[in-house]
């Protein structure tokens, strides 16, 4: 890893969004580096000259050059090396969008428990996300729970970013029972929704998740969990939720061969009390005593959902008509 013959502030002059050292003002260039420049760094660049190659690279869209650069980066640190050269190694790649790659480098070290090791995993479980592999998403998850399921409530990890450019954040929980979702793991990702200790809305959410997973495989279980579901969304007057969830155990027992009568008659009472005239025209539709033009207002009002009666305006957190205390009461 040679030292560039010209200053590494030339480098990041030509680098969009990099700044020279000590200064507090982002650099912009409007076309890519020169090529004679760029092949210096892929020659005699180190990994930093390398990762802000990459990343001018990745903005350009010049992809002859990441590739050249990923290639590069594969051979630049050869094993053995440091925690903290196998590190930079891995994030340079990163930033050359080849996270498939990133993953062979971490490979390269297996650092013991501690906070080394918590680095290791969370870039593990980046390059495995942006490669969309569900299989290493689980297994980077599980290890850093080290055994601790509930743990991975509180664990915050940064997955994009949102509207205004800040970074959007999601339980690494949640992250872990879709990763365990999508590769077939239904039972695990089960467990693991169970595992979490937040409650109201997000409760309700994942016990809900868990009762769909167990379906009629379990139907007794699903309909206990849709119950306790149940219970935290009316903690938080989350009807809108409470809704979603009635819908689901009327499917639930209609599946597994009962009538489906109770669900539907307290989803009703629901709907009635949220003034919520899309599901009420849902069970009723193949009702006769819903006429034509009743059934055309309320498609409109779906249509218009801002309007009195639309499903938009069924809130999360709105209260519902007067002595009414959840969604069990009768009206």
């Amino acid at each position: 890893m040679g030292l560039l013959p010209l200053p590494l502030s030339l480098l990041l002059a030509v680098v969009p969004g990099s700044a020279a050292p000590g200064s507090s003002m982002s650099l912009q260039s409007a076309v890519p580096m020169p090529q004679e420049l760029f092949e210096t760094v892929l020659i005699e660049g180190g990994l930093p000259e390398l990762e802000l190659a990459c990343e001018e690279s990745a903005s350009f869209g010049v992809n002859e050059r990441l590739q050249l650069l990923r290639d590069r980066l594969m051979l630049v640190a050869p094993a053995p090396q440091t925690f903290d050269v196998v590190m930079a190694n891995a994030r340079a790649l990163m930033s050359c969008k080849a996270p498939d790659s990133a993953q062979v480098v971490l490979s390269r070290y297996g650092p013991g428990p501690g906070r080394r090791r918590r680095e290791w995993l969370l870039l593990s479980w980046q390059a495995a996300s942006a490669a969309l592999d569900q299989q290493r998403i689980v297994l980077a998850l599980r290890r850093l729970a080290a055994g601790d399921l509930t743990s991975l409530d509180a664990e915050l990890l940064v997955v994009g970013l949102d509207e205004e450019g800040l970074p959007a954040t999601r339980s690494a929980l949640d992250l872990l029972a879709e990763a365990q979702i999508a590769s077939g793991q239904s039972e695990q990702a089960v467990i693991t929704l169970l595992a979490g200790r937040t409650p109201g809305v997000i409760a309700a959410r994942r016990l809900g998740l868990a009762a769909e997973l167990l379906d009629v495989m379990e139907f007794e279980r699903s309909a206990s969990l849709i119950e306790v579901a149940l219970d935290q969304a009316a903690s938080e007057q989350a009807w809108n939720q409470a809704e979603d969830l009635l819908r689901l155990q009327l499917r639930l027992e209609l599946a597994s061969g009962g009538s489906g009568e109770r669900p539907r008659e307290r989803l009703r009472r629901l709907a009635t009390r949220v003034d919520d005239r899309f599901t009420l025209l849902d069970l009723d539709q193949d009702l006769p005593g819903v006429s034509l033009e009743q059934r055309q207002q309320l498609q409109q009002d779906l249509r218009s959902p801002r309007s009195p009666g639309g499903h938009a305006a069924l809130g999360e957190s709105s209260a519902p008509e007067a002595g009414a205390t959840g969604v069990d009461e009768q009206p």
